[in-house]
C-alpha cells in the first residue's frame, strides 16, 4: 500500500522534473544518467584515440551503463561489472532528488521566482567544490555535491521560458559566473497572461518572446503571492497560479502547464548537464573524471592497521603480499581507483590517508611507526569508523590487529555505518601471547565483537597465527578481483550438531569460492548437483581444493552448474559465504516516500521500523536481458521470508515494496533469470536490522561553509506495528559522532514524557572550523538507544564542505604566434608551432596546462607581472594534426580553453574560444574538411 500510494503521488504536478521514479515523463534521474553516460563515453573515446585503440560505441540517448563500461574497457575479460558505475550514478541521482525534499521552499535551488543569479551562485560554488573534492580524491563527496547542483541547473529548462524563446542550446552562463546574465525580464516587467481554461500554451506575453526576455515562473505553497503580471510555475500545489495571471509555464512532466515542451526541456537539461560535466572533466582531467563517475573494476583498497609494537612483524608480512598485489595490478583494470590507510593505536588513531597512486600508498605504509600498546585493548573501532566514512559505499575494508577493541561504545555507530554504506569489513586477527593470557571466555567475547561486525557487513573474521597471516591474504586477493558477487551467506548459531545449506551455482559464475569460518573442530561436507561428495578432510578432491588457515577454510570449487549443498558439523557459531565472478549482481537502498508536489522516494536515514512496511530501490546489472523474478527479505536464521512487490522503471531499476519486515536481523536476496532462461540467486552482503526506535533528523541544507555552525533537529519516538506509539514513555540514550572531530554538541539523553505524544526532540550542533577544506565532507551519525541498550536506531547524515568562491574568472588565452604548414606530403615531414600567453586574472594561479586535443609537445615559462601571473606556452606538432586545444586550469578549478590551428594554404585560422564553443568548432571544422575533400 505504501508503494501504491507513493506511485499515485507521482502523478501530481511537481516543482521540477520528477526526482527519481517515473515512467511516462523524464525525471532528474533520467536526465542525469543520460548526460553522465554520454560524457563518460566521450571521455573513454578520447582516451582510446590517444592510446590508438578502436572505439566502436555509438554515442546517443540509447546508452546503458553496460554498453558504456564495455566500450570503456580495454580488457577482454568477460567479468565486467557495472556495480561501481551504478553506485556512482545512484549517489548523484539520489543527491539530486533530495533537493526537492530538503530545499523545497528555496527558489534558488529550483531557479524559480526569477532567482537566476542566486541559482547560478549555488551552481558555481558547488562546481568548485566538486573539483576540489576530486583533487582530494574524495570522489564520493564530489558525487553528492554534483547531484545537488545538477538539480537547479536542470530545473532551469523546465521553470524558465528558455525553450519558449526558441533556444536550442544550453544557457552556458548559468554555470559560468564570469559571464553576464543578459536580457532578463526586470522585476516590474509583466511576463504572462492568464491561461484560457486549462490551455496555457500561449500564456507568455508576445512582447516577452519578441524581445527575447528571460523569465521564470513563481511558486508559492502557503500564500498566493507573486509580483503583478508575473508567470506562475503552475500546478495543483502552486497557489500563485490561482492568482491572475492564472496558470503556469512549467514543463516538469507531459501533464504540466507547458507539458507539450517537456521533452524539449528535458533534452536541453541533458545537454546542459553534459556541458557542466565537460567543464569538470577539463578541470580535473580524464582519468580523474572517470574515477568520479565510478568507472572501475576494482574496489578502493582500504587498510586499517594496528600500529602497536607487537604488530610490526605482522604488517611486514602484510606489506610484502599487498605490495606484490598492487604492483601486479598496476596499470590494469584491477588497479584500485584509490587507496586508503588508517592507523590506530592507543589512545591515538588516524589520520586518514587517501591517495590515487600506488606508490604513495606504499610509501604511507612504509612510514608507519610501531610502538605502545601495553594495556592490550586498542582503538580499533575508532580506526574502522574513520575508514567507513572515508571510503565510498560498497568498499572492501581490511582491519589488521592482534588486540581487542577498547572503544566498544562505538559498536552501534559502526553497525549503523555498515548498514548505510554497504561496505564489507574483514578482520585479520593474529594470535599473540599478550592476547591469549586472558581468560578463554573473555577472549571469545572480544572475538565475537569482531565476528558480529564482519558478519553484519558480509565480511569475515579470520583468526590466524602470526606466522600464517600471509596465507590469509588470499582473501584480499579474492575480494579485489573484478565482478565478485555473493551467491550465499549465513552467520549461524547451531541449534543442532549438523546443518545443511543449499546454494545455486548458475551458468554465469566462474571462480566460485566458499569460505567457512569456525572453531578448529568444525567439519563439513560438500555435495554437488550430481550428488558427488567431498569432505573437509580432503585438501583436494573431485569438487574442489581446500586450504585451511587458522579458523578459515577456503574452498575453491569446480564450476559445476546447479544446486549444491554444504553440510556443516559444529557446536560453536560459524559462517558460510560463497562467492563467484559474474556480471550479474545488484545493489539496493532503503528508501521512503515523501508526499506533496515533490512526491517521490528519498534515501532512508536509519533502519526499517519493526512491524511496519518498507521499500527498496534495486538496481540490477548484467544487461537488458536479465529478468528479476522476485526480491525477498530473509530473517538471519533463514526461517522467515517476506516477498516484495516489484515495479520496474527500466534500465534495471526497480522499486520493491514489502508489507512487513522480518524482526531482528535480515538480509536481501534477489532471484532472477539470465539471458538463457536459467535461474540465478544473489545475496546482498550487508545484513540489516529493524528497530522499534524511530530517529528522524531534519536538515535545511546538505553543505556547511568553513567557519559556520549548523543545527540538526532530531526527533525520537517509540514505534509499535510500524506506527508511533503516542502513549509511550521512556528514556533514550543519545550519542552523536562526526568523523572529522569537528566541534559539536548534543544531549546525552532524551525523555519521552507522559502526554508527550510518544515523541521527544533534541538538537545537534556541528561547527566546521575555518580551516576545513572546501571539497571535503563530514559524516554525522546520531545514535539513539533505549535505556536497556537492547534496541538502537540512527540517522546518518553527510555534509559537504563548500566555501564561497573567491575566484570566478577563467584563465584567458592570448595568441602570440602560429607557424605555417606547407601542405607537403607526407605531413610528418613538416611541423608547426602555436604560442600563446595564458593569464590568470582571478588570483588563484595557473594550476595545470594540458593538451585536451592534439598529440604534440608543450613547453611553458612563467612570468609574474602587473596583470598577474602569465604563462607562455609553446606547442609544437607535426602537420599531420593541425589543431590543438589547450585546457588551462587555475587554482580554483576554472578552465580557460585555447584553440590553435596551423596556418596553411587550405586554412589560416588562429583563435581562442570559450569552452562552450569547442563542440561547435569541431563540428564546423569537420564540415570544412569534408567540403574540401569533395
Amino acid at each position: 500500500m505504501l508503494l501504491l500510494a507513493a506511485l499515485l503521488s507521482l502523478a501530481a504536478p511537481a516543482d521540477g522534473f520528477l526526482p527519481m521514479f517515473t515512467i511516462t515523463s523524464i525525471s532528474h534521474r533520467d536526465i542525469t544518467q543520460r548526460a553522465v553516460l554520454r560524457k563518460t563515453a566521450e571521455v573513454c573515446r578520447a582516451i582510446a584515440a590517444r592510446e590508438g585503440r578502436f572505439f566502436s560505441l555509438t554515442i546517443d540517448d540509447n546508452l546503458t551503463a553496460d554498453k558504456v563500461l564495455m566500450a570503456c574497457s580495454s580488457s577482454k575479460t568477460s567479468f565486467l561489472s557495472t556495480i561501481k558505475f551504478h553506485t556512482a550514478l545512484n549517489s548523484v541521482a539520489f543527491s539530486n532528488g533530495a533537493v526537492d525534499l530538503i530545499h523545497y521552499f528555496k527558489p534558488s535551488h529550483h531557479v524559480t521566482d526569477e532567482h537566476l543569479e542566486e541559482g547560478r551562485q549555488l551552481i558555481a560554488r558547488g562546481s568548485a567544490a566538486v573539483k576540489a573534492s576530486v583533487r582530494r580524491s574524495s570522489f564520493f563527496a564530489g558525487r553528492l555535491t554534483l547531484g545537488s547542483i545538477l538539480h537547479p541547473l536542470q530545473d532551469f529548462y523546465s521553470h524558465s521560458n528558455w525553450v519558449e524563446l526558441g533556444r536550442t542550446f544550453p544557457y552556458t552562463a548559468l554555470f559560468q559566473p564570469d559571464r553576464p546574465l543578459l536580457n532578463l525580464a526586470g522585476p516590474y516587467v509583466p511576463t504572462c497572461k492568464s491561461c484560457i481554461g486549462q490551455n496555457c500554451e500561449d500564456n507568455i506575453l508576445p512582447e516577452i518572446l519578441q524581445k527575447g526576455l528571460l523569465t521564470t515562473g513563481y511558486f508559492a505553497s502557503f500564500w498566493p503571492s507573486k509580483p503583478r503580471g508575473k508567470c506562475s510555475h503552475g500546478g495543483t500545489f502552486d497557489l500563485s497560479s490561482y492568482r491572475s495571471p492564472r496558470g503556469g509555464i512549467n514543463k516538469d512532466s507531459i501533464g504540466a502547464s507547458h507539458g507539450s515542451l517537456h521533452f524539449k526541456a528535458a533534452a536541453l537539461a541533458v545537454d546542459a548537464t553534459a556541458e557542466l560535466l565537460e567543464d569538470i572533466r577539463m578541470s580535473v582531467g580524464d582519468r580523474n573524471f572517470l574515477r568520479l563517475m565510478g568507472i572501475s573494476q576494482a574496489s578502493v583498497l582500504c587498510f586499517v592497521i594496528d600500529t602497536t609494537v607487537s604488530m610490526a612483524g605482522d604488517i611486514a608480512q602484510v606489506t610484502r603480499v599487498a605490495f606484490d598485489m598492487i604492483d601486479h595490478r598496476r596499470g590494469t583494470e584491477l588497479e584500485p581507483p584509490a587507496y586508503i590507510l588508517v592507523p590506530f593505536n592507543d589512545p591515538g588513531f588516524g589520520p586518514v590517508q587517501t591517495t590515487t597512486g600506488a606508490d604513495e600508498f606504499k610509501a604511507s605504509i612504509n612510514r608507519l611507526t610501531f610502538g605502545g600498546g601495553g594495556d592490550i585493548p586498542e582503538m580499533s573501532l575508532s580506526g574502522l569508523l574513520l575508514a567507513l566514512t572515508a571510503a565510498p559505499p560498497y568498499s572492501e575494508i581490511f582491519v589488521f590487529t592482534d588486540a581487542p577493541a577498547k572503544d566498544v561504545h562505538l559498536r552501534g555507530i559502526i553497525q549503523a555505518l555498515i548498514e548505510s554504506t554497504k561496505s564489507t569489513v574483514t578482520f585479520m586477527m593474529t594470535h599473540s601471547g599478550r592476547r591469549w593470557r586472558r581468560s578463554v571466555s573473555r577472549a571469545r567475547k572480544d572475538d565475537q565483537l569482531y565476528s558480529d561486525l564482519s558478519g553484519a557487513s558480509g565480511g569475515l573474521a579470520i583468526n590466524v597465527e602470526k606466522s600464517e597471516l600471509h596465507n590469509a591474504m588470499s582473501v584480499i586477493m579474492d575480494a579485489s578481483d573484478s565482478a565478485v558477487v555473493t551467491v550465499f551467506q549465513v552467520e549461524w548459531r547451531p541449534r543442532k550438531a549438523s546443518e545443511t545449506f543449499p546454494f545455486l551455482v548458475d551458468g554465469s559464475l566462474q571462480n566460485v569460492v566458499a569460505y567457512i569460518t569456525g572453531s578448529p573442530s568444525l567439519t563439513f561436507e560438500l555435495i554437488d548437483p550430481s550428488s558427488a561428495t567431498q569432505t573437509s578432510s580432503q585438501s583436494s578432491g573431485p569438487l574442489g581444493s581446500v586450504t585451511t588457515t587458522g579458523n578459515l577454510r577456503r574452498v575453491s570449487l569446480r564450476n559445476h552448474t546447479g544446486l549444491w549443498q554444504v553440510t556443516v558439523n559444529s557446536k560453536d557459531p560459524y559462517s558460510v559465504k560463497v562467492t563467484g565472478q559474474s556480471s550479474i549482481d545488484f545493489i539496493f537502498n532503503l528508501v521512503e516516500a515523501f508526499e506533496g508536489a515533490h512526491g517521490d522516494f528519498t534515501l532512508k536515514a536509519g533502519r526499517a521500523l519493526a512491524g511496519g512496511n518498507t521499500t527498496l530501490a534495486i538496481t540490477v546489472t548484467g544487461g537488458d536481458t536479465v529478468k528479476v523474478k522476485e526480491v525477498m527479505l530473509w530473517e538471519s536464521s533463514l526461517q522467515t521470508r517476506v516477498d516484495g512487490e516489484l515495479k520496474s522503471y527500466g534500465g534495471g531499476t526497480y522499486l520493491v515494496g514489502f508489507t512487513r519486515v522480518p524482526a531482528g536481523d535480515y538480509g536481501v536476496i534477489l532471484v532472477g533469470e539470465d539471458s538463457t532462461g536459467s535461474m540465478f540467486h544473489r545475496y546482498a552482503s550487508t545484513r540489516l536490522k529493524t528497530s522499534s526506535v524511530s530517529v528522524t533528523a531534519a536538515v535545511n541544507d546538505t553543505s556547511i561553509e568553513p567557519g559556520s555552525t549548523i543545527t540538526v533537529p532530531f526527533t525520537v519516538a517509540t514505534v509499535s506495528h510500524g506506527q508511533i506509539d503516542t502513549d509511550a514513555t521512556g528514556t533514550f540514550l543519545v550519542q552523536a559522532n562526526n568523523d572529522q572531530d569537528f566541534p559539536s554538541s548534543s544531549p546525552d539523553s532524551l525523555v519521552i514524557a507522559p502526554r508527550g505524544g510518544g515523541q521527544a526532540s533534541g538538537v545537534v550542533t556541528l561547527t566546521a572550523p575555518a580551516s576545513a577544506a572546501s571539497g571535503s565532507d563530514v559524516t554525522l551519525t546520531i545514535l539513539v538507544q533505549n535505556r536497556a541498550t537492547s534496541d538502537v536506531n540512527s540517522a546518518t547524515l553527510r555534509f559537504s564542505i563548500i566555501a564561497e568562491v573567491q575566484d570566478i574568472y577563467r584563465p584567458v588565452c592570448r595568441t602570440i604566434s602560429t607557424s605555417q604548414c606547407t601542405g607537403r606530403s607526407p605531413c610528418s615531414s613538416s611541423t608547426w608551432a602555436f604560442t600563446t600567453s595564458i593569464t590568470d586574472e582571478g588570483g588563484s594561479g595557473i594550476h595545470t596546462i594540458e593538451i585536451h586535443q592534439g598529440n604534440g609537445t608543450l613547453n611553458t615559462s612563467t612570468v609574474t607581472g602587473s596583470d598577474g601571473e602569465n604563462v607562455t606556452v609553446t606547442y609544437s606538432a607535426s602537420c599531420c594534426t593541425e589543431t590543438v586545444v589547450l585546457a588551462a586550469v587555475d587554482g580554483a578549478g576554472n578552465v580557460g580553453t585555447c584553440v590553435g590551428q596551423a596556418v596553411s594554404n587550405r586554412a589560416g585560422l588562429v583563435f581562442s574560444v570559450e569552452p562552450w564553443m569547442i563542440s561547435k568548432y569541431f563540428l564546423w571544422s569537420s564540415l570544412v574538411v569534408s567540403l574540401l575533400a569533395i
